[in-house]
């Protein structure tokens, strides 16, 4: 067991933000932590790392343990670079090679100085133990992962982006190889491709990992167990994400039925007692009843209801089958016309659910709006079918006003809604009482995302454009909106970053990569196993293609073949000098143990050793280049 909570309680005032929490994190687990916003998982993660003592209880840790926690805040260094950053986590590995070096050339001068290769061969022991000859691979291996195979890493962190910083903080930390690896939210600022590379990993990953994620996709790859927290309340599931959706179902229904059978057994022991108390023949019967009721523990009623909005997309017009059809479209951008895509293609019939991704930056939102701009004024090489009425989503929703009251903007889209449909209509997404009477500016995030969604239930669309709806949402709110999305007979095209979402509803994909429009017919997950299958491909064939032959398309088959048979001679070579260079270090390694009194040989077979090894090092780097 690396760590534990025991009947651990934490409140603020006299608000109990966890409530006797008793779990356990074992060696190699892989868990998601989830709950409502609000629900205390950051409290129960800080209560964790012992940042915060709780009321009653205990937090206790293995002797030694090494925690990694990702929080919100990076706390990257802002005056270092990328590489000195990620040098950091070797501090001490660097330390000691520093130091090897310089016993190495005293040793040069007094070679029968024992004092001097003992501390030698402390130094190259510690060095040897933080990963001294391959923590400049693992560094490359991590930061090309994190998405940063383009990026100079001379280049000053103070610089980047906030999700590029997220992602350095990940490699970081990754890096750092704790045994107890804490991520709060670490799929936020990440593309596609490096998710993957991170699901990957960490499923690889030696330690325990526990993740606070909204990302059900990631924690159906990753999770082996859910930490749900409630009303303070830690309850644990078996499973990922998936699993645990249908466990819990299973739980509350069977606590449904303890509850209703000890309910019935209470009310029948409490009516013998009513009628039986006050009788002498059988008062010590009741009495007899009143003890077992005293003693007897309590099952709480679940909760069955989730509070969540109630979303339902409806409409009255049917449109013509088609709906849509875009030719040859060009997406430019800014000031400059900057071109994000070109050539791109459309065409969606009436029912069809199809999903935009790609990468930031890559022209998604650019697309959207084009599209809604041509709904309302028509635009060559976009053309709306007859009959179709267009709804759309913005995922900053500028369409609304910050001056306005949330009921005012709700009634000046639709007039004819008066004061009670309007106020139903955002009850149904749980903005009541004087909530309707805030201004727009002042909204959270979700409530501004919840009075969108309201919008375009009341404007009877049977076309949606939505530019990442789940953003902002908890997860009832999000699965609620998927529900409603699922039973949505209108035709729907979105843009998301949430798989999970894109899973659940697209039958068709839209990826926009290197400025075209792909498109691919199934669900994401068939979508991702194809691309899976190319990239696998592509690394089979890779080492066919000599790495100037882009540069240099004009070259003929034989050239080809004489660089392919180069290529390979040096590969042979290479794992000749690999295979000769651990034989020696093994026949060195013996040398130092067999004589360890022989101070001067020790000595000259330490400085080879340490030679030996940084060019074993370069070696492997070059052959896992070329292999």
């Amino acid at each position: 067991m690396l760590a534990s909570f025991t009947d651990v309680t934490v409140a603020y005032g006299e608000t109990e933000i966890l409530k006797n929490v008793t779990a356990a994190i074992n060696a190699g687990d892989r868990i998601g932590l989830i709950g409502p916003n609000g629900a205390g998982k950051t409290t129960l993660l800080n209560t964790l790392v012992k940042r915060i003592r709780p009321e009653a209880g205990t937090v206790i840790h293995k002797a030694g343990l090494s925690i990694g926690y990702l929080e919100q805040d990076s706390g990257l260094t802002a005056s270092s670079t990328i590489i000195e950053e990620m040098r950091g986590v070797f501090r001490e590995t660097l330390n000691a090679r520093a130091k090897m070096r310089e016993i190495a050339k005293k040793m040069e001068q007094a070679p029968d100085d024992t004092a001097l290769q003992t501390e030698y061969a402390r130094a190259q022991n510690a060095f040897e133990a933080g990963g001294g000859y391959e923590f400049e691979v693992e560094i490359k291996k991590i930061l090309n992962g994190m998405g940063f195979a383009d990026k100079a890493y001379e280049t000053n962190i103070a610089t980047l982006s906030g999700g590029e910083k997220t992602r350095l903080a990940i490699a970081r930390l990754l890096l750092s190889d704790p045994e107890l690896l804490i991520l709060d939210e670490p799929t936020n600022h990440l593309d596609f491709k490096t998710l993957m590379w991170l699901e990957d990993y960490l499923n690889g990953y030696r330690g325990a990992v526990l993740i606070v994620s909204h990302d059900r996709y990631f924690l159906d790859k990753l999770a082996k167990k859910i930490w749900e927290l409630d009303e303070g309340e830690l309850t644990e599931y078996t499973g990922n994400y998936t699993q645990y959706k249908q466990l819990k179902a299973e739980y509350i229904s069977w606590q449904m039925k303890e509850y209703e059978k000890q309910s019935r057994q209470i009310a029948h022991m409490e009516d013998y007692v009513a009628r039986n108390l006050t009788r002498a023949s059988t008062a010590k019967s009741a009495q007899s009843r009143v003890k077992q009721l005293s003693r007897l523990t309590r099952i709480r009623k679940p909760k069955t209801e989730v509070r969540a909005p109630s979303f339902r997309f409806e409409f009255s017009q049917r449109p013509v089958n088609d709906v849509l059809e875009v030719q040859n479209l060009d997406l430019v951008a800014g000031r400059e016309r900057k071109v994000l895509a070109t050539d791109v293609n459309i065409e969606l019939k009436r029912g069809t659910k199809a999903a935009v991704i790609g990468d930031n930056g890559t022209g998604k939102s650019t697309l959207m709006k084009r599209l809604v701009a041509a709904s309302r004024e028509p635009e060559e090489g976009i053309v709306f079918g007859k009959n179709t009425l267009v709804g759309y989503y913005d995922q900053e929703n500028k369409n609304m006003t910050p001056e306005k009251t949330v009921v005012q903007e709700v009634w000046d889209a639709f007039p004819s809604l008066l004061e009670y449909g309007a106020r139903s209509m955002l009850g149904r997404v749980l903005i009541t009482g004087e909530e309707v009477y805030k201004h727009i500016g002042d909204l959270s995030g979700g409530e501004r995302a919840k009075v969108g969604l309201a919008l375009l239930m009341c404007g009877g669309y049977n076309v949606l454009l939505l530019d990442e709806p789940t953003n902002h949402l908890d997860l009832p709110a999000r699965e609620s909106l998927e529900a409603a999305l699922k039973e949505y007979e209108g035709t729907l095209l979105f843009v998301s970053h949430d798989r999970y979402f894109i899973n659940a509803l697209a039958e068709r994909i839209y990826e926009i990569t290197d400025g075209k429009l792909n498109e691919f017919e199934g669900t994401f997950d068939e979508y991702r196993q194809v691309k899976e299958l190319e990239e696998q491909r592509a690394r089979e064939e890779a080492p066919k293609t000599a790495p100037q032959e882009a540069a240099e398309p004009a070259r003929n088959p034989r050239q080809r073949r004489a660089e392919e048979a180069k290529r390979r001679e040096r590969i042979s070579r290479l794992e000749k000098e690999i295979a000769a260079a651990e034989a020696r270090e093994a026949e060195l390694g013996r040398l130092i143990a067999e004589n360890p009194a022989d101070f001067e040989l020790v000595g000259e077979c330490c400085t080879e050793l340490e030679e030996l090894k940084e060019r074993h090092e370069k070696l492997l780097e070059e052959w896992i280049a070329l292999d």
